[in-house]
Order: C-alpha cells, then structure tokens, then sequence
C-alpha cells in the first residue's frame, strides 16, 4: 500500500514558506542589533566631544594663565597677545562646555558648571590684574600670580582631572557596551548569514535530494531500461508524485523483467529440447547403424548362401550380439525416459553384493583377450537392499566401460568391502583416463567430450543412468582419474539389514 503525504507542490510551498520566516527574523535580529550598536556608538561619539571641549577648555585657561605670568614677570605688553586671544575665545568655549556636559550627563553637567563658574571667576580676576601698572604695581600682580591666582588655577585643574576622570569611566563603560553591541552586531550578523546560507544550501540540497536526484535517477533507470536491462529498479520513497512514479516504475519492471524470465526460461528448454533431440538423433544415427547393418547384413548372408554349421553358428552369434547391444541401447534410452518422467520403479530385496559381482566378473571376463579382470573381495558376504537387475546394470556399465576405455588391454580390478554402514564398491582400470576438462561432466547425459572422435562407440548414457540408479538406492557414485593413468569409478551403497529375509548361500568364485 502506497504512503499518502503532503504533493510535491505543497512541499515545496511549506519549504519555501519555513526559509522566508526564518531569513525574515534572522534579519529582524540583525537590524535590532544594528540599532543597538548604532546608539551606542553615537553615545560614545558624544562622550567624546564633552572630552574634546574639556581639553580645548583647559589649554585656554593655561594659555591665559601663561601669557599672564609672561606679563607680570617681563612687563611687556606684547605678551598679552595669547591671553587676549583666549580671553576672548573663552566665554563662548564656557557655554559650548557646559552645554555639552549638560546634554550628555546630569552629573557632569553639574560638574561643568562649577568648574565654568571658577574659570569665569579666575578670569575675571586676572581682567583686575591687568589694571595693574607701575613697576610697584607689576610686583604685586607678581606676588598676587605666585598666591591667590595659583589657588584658583589648580582648584580648576582639580576640578578638571575629576571632570575628566568621572568622563573618562563614563567613556569606558560606553566604549565597553560599544564594543559588546558590536561585538554582538557582529555575532548576529555573521549567525544570520551563516544560518541564512545554511538554510539555503539545505533547502537546495532537499530539492536535489527529494526531487532533482529521484527525478534523474528515474530517467537515468528509464535508459537503462530502455537498452534492456530489465533488472533495473528504482529506490523506493520521494515526495508525492515522485514517490508514485518510483513505485509505478519498479512495478512496471518486475512484471516485465518475471515475463522475460519466464520466456528466458521457456526458450532455454526449446534450446535444450532441441539440443537433446539433435544430439539423440545423431547418437541414434551413429550407435544404431553399426549394429543394425552388422544384423542385416549377416541375415542377407545367411539367407542367400549355405554355409556349414560352424560358420553358420558364427554368423547367428554375430548377429545375436549385435541385436543384443540394440537392445541395450534401447533400454538405455527407455531408462532416462522413465528417471526424467519420474517413473523409474526399483525393487527391494536384501542380496549379497559379493555374489553379484562375482557373476559380473566371470560374465565380463571372457569378453576381450587382452584384458583381465581380477576381483578384491572379502570372505564374508555383503549385504545391500536394492534391484539386483539395476545393481547388475550398473556394475555391468562401469565393467564394460573399464574394458571398452582400455583399448590396449590391461588389467580392471573390481574390488569390494564394508566401509561403516555401507558398501564400498570400486572398478579401476589402466586406461587412457579422462581429460580434466571434461570431469566436470562426465555424468552429464549425452556428454562423451573427446570420446566422441577417438573411435570408441558409446551413448554417453551409461554413466548418467547408473548414477540415477545408485542415488535411487540411496548411495553415492563418483570418480578419480587422471589422463593417461587410468580410472576409478567408486560407488557406495547403505548396508542391507538381514533381518527380513536370508542372503542367498555363496557360489564358489570361478577362477
């Protein structure tokens, strides 16, 4: 069931909507702490004027108090040049002071009213000193500079350090709540740009995550598609429309890629059945003709001319063993038949493998000159439950194959022994071996690998057919061989219980 959510469009809006609020108040924020820092820097700016008209206050009130010195120790009149000009500048510079103190601080405006009320008093009284002449007089005024006048200039420059001292604190608090408000205009200002920029870049990268990238990463999966790789999905999720088309798609896909697999399926049987069916032809064709023409032709033979008894026999031997192998190649193919349609039936009986192969030995001894087999058996018997017409077929094909594979003769050894609760049966020969290249398939039906073009007749059947057979009894079957060194074909079979009936009494080994 697909998840209802908010549509692209309307993620979109809220996401858009959230940036907006949230920049909107980082630079509220901002201004406020602009204002703020604004304020105080114009606070600081004043507090600096009332320190400037301070001091220019002061050099005139020492401008005049030199040039009066000058006057009254000298006595030449063009030493009163300075204190004429900062007499006169002086009552203005009063005003500006005091008016600037008052406007700035309550306490301070106190101050400069005071303080402007002893420098008008001093300079009113060296105004009287002025009006001093005669050399008597001078000296007076002389007497008056070292007492009265110096009591009054630094009782002003006592006012003045405490009018600069109380101005100075007040500068720094002011220059410290500055440098804070800056500080923190600066602290805004840089939060508001980085949360403005960090909330852009995650706006985008949502947009290139939740849209943008499904988006592309959905044409980049239709390509692929397209070009047939019907394997390719979509991650699933993504907002809205995306996360319907995802699923859409993925939908699409597995359907399309479960009937290619099917057809996929259902063309590598036709390829396989049509593969079997050639290669069944041209065994058929191959295995078939040889001991058919061998038939027919001894039949015409024999039909056609009279021959003693002797060679008649011969000829009707012949024939019987070459309808024989017909029959065995027909049995062969009726077999994998029944295995492949699941009928192959088995009887049950409990029987003395030992015996068995003693009878497989003797049958398959007097088949060729040049090879001999030998048997490794033990004294006691060795009981298995299974279709002893099988078992035979079984021996009988990995015998057969033991000569027929050692076409320069040699020696087969089938040897036997009880391994555990089973059996443990091998046939081992000296011949040409089997090429590593083709282990892997020898039990493979209709496979013979380079067996098929060394002359050496065969259905590649025997092999897949015992094997279906000893599994069926519920043991193993398998191999090891190495080319030119010869093979060994093992099988094991689950040891018979002899409880339900009684071993059929041993025969005496032919030698």
């Amino acid at each position: 069931m697909r998840r209802k959510g908010l549509s692209l469009e309307g993620r979109l809006l809220a996401a858009s909507v959230a940036l907006a609020m949230l920049v909107a108040a980082v630079f509220v924020a901002l201004i406020l702490a602009i204002t703020t820092l604004h304020e105080t820097t114009n606070q600081e700016a004043e507090s600096k004027d009332v320190t400037v008209s301070a001091l220019e206050l002061e050099r005139l009130v020492l401008d005049i108090q030199n040039s009066m010195q000058s006057y009254v120790i000298a006595g030449r009149k063009s030493l009163l040049a300075p204190y004429a000009s900062a007499r006169k500048a002086l009552p203005e510079k009063v005003r500006q002071f005091q008016r600037e103190a008052s406007a700035e601080d309550r306490a301070q405006g106190q101050r400069a009213r005071v303080l402007g009320e002893a420098i008008n008093a001093y300079a009113n009284y060296l105004d009287a000193l002025l009006t001093f002449t005669g050399e008597e007089r001078l000296a007076a005024a002389r007497d008056a500079m070292k007492v009265e006048a110096k009591i009054e200039v630094d009782d002003i420059r006592s006012q003045f350090v405490r009018f600069h001292a109380a101005e100075d604190a007040r500068a720094a608090m002011r220059a410290d709540s500055a440098s804070t408000s800056a500080q923190r205009a600066i602290a805004f200002g840089i939060a508001g740009l980085a949360a403005s920029a960090v909330l852009i870049i995650l706006f985008g990268l949502y947009l290139a995550r939740s849209i943008a990238r499904p988006v592309r990463d959905a044409a980049a999966g239709a390509a692929r598609f397209a070009g047939g790789d019907l394997s390719t999905r979509l991650k699933p999720g993504g907002p809205g429309e995306v996360g319907e088309l995802t699923s859409s798609f993925n939908e699409m896909a597995e359907r399309l890629a479960q009937a290619r697999s099917e057809l996929e399926a259902q063309n590598a049987q036709l390829r396989e059945s049509e593969r079997l069916k050639t290669e069944l032809v041209n065994i058929v064709s191959h295995e078939l003709r040889t001991p058919l023409a061998s038939v027919l032709g001894f039949t015409s033979v024999l039909l056609t001319r009279d021959f003693d008894s002797e060679t008649r026999r011969h000829y009707l031997g012949i024939i019987d063993a070459q309808a024989r192998r017909l029959s065995g190649l027909i049995d062969d193919f009726l077999d994998v038949r029944r295995i492949e349609e699941g009928r192959f039936e088995l009887d049950h009986e409990l029987l003395d493998m030992a015996a068995l192969l003693r009878e497989e030995a003797l049958l398959y001894s007097g088949q060729s000159r040049e090879h001999q087999v030998e048997l490794d058996l033990p004294d006691e018997p060795l009981p298995v439950r299974g279709d002893p017409d099988r078992l035979r077929q079984v021996i009988g094909n990995l015998l057969s194959n033991a000569i027929k594979y050692s076409p320069g003769g040699g020696t087969v050894e089938l040897a036997a022994a009880r391994n555990g609760d089973s059996v443990h049966i091998s046939v081992r020969d000296e011949g040409i071996g089997i090429p590593e290249t083709s282990q892997s398939r020898i039990f493979t039906k209709f496979f013979r690998g380079e067996m098929a073009t060394s002359g050496i007749s065969g259905t590649g059947l025997g092999l897949a057919v015992s094997r279906d057979i000893v599994e069926s009894h519920g043991g193993r079957m398998g191999f090891m061989s190495a080319e030119g060194e010869g093979t060994t074909f093992w099988v094991e079979l689950p040891k018979g219980n002899g409880q339900e009936g009684r071993l059929p009494a041993n025969e005496p080994e032919d030698s």
